[in-house]
């Protein structure tokens, strides 16, 4: 199934973070937060303005971005658990970041 975020919505999937901590403690799933970092893979047009002149988002398919813990909608879409969210949500953008590891 193929899905379209309307006007200025962005679905986002969440990326596993490291399972060690800095000191090297291995973290049980049971006991990891739900990251608040994912990857764009759809991105709505736009929000329109006060005089209908379409914002163009910020964020781009592929973009690594920040977000607000309680953030976003949690749907699952073809056994794809993702977030949409409002573009506004988005706390940034990563640059520059190596390859993270995609959620299964």
């Amino acid at each position: 199934m193929k899905f379209r975020p309307l006007h200025d919505r962005i679905v986002v999937k969440r990326l596993e973070e490291d399972g060690k901590s800095a000191g090297g403690i291995i973290i049980p799933d049971t006991a990891k937060e739900k990251p608040a970092r994912g990857e764009v893979l759809a991105v709505g047009p736009g929000a329109r303005d006060e005089s209908g002149k379409i914002n163009v988002p910020d964020v781009k398919l592929g973009d690594i971005v920040l977000f607000g813990k309680w953030s976003g909608a949690e749907v699952k879409i073809d056994g794809v658990d993702l977030l949409i969210m409002k573009e506004s949500d988005i706390l940034g953008v990563v640059e520059g970041s190596t390859k993270v590891k995609a959620a299964a």
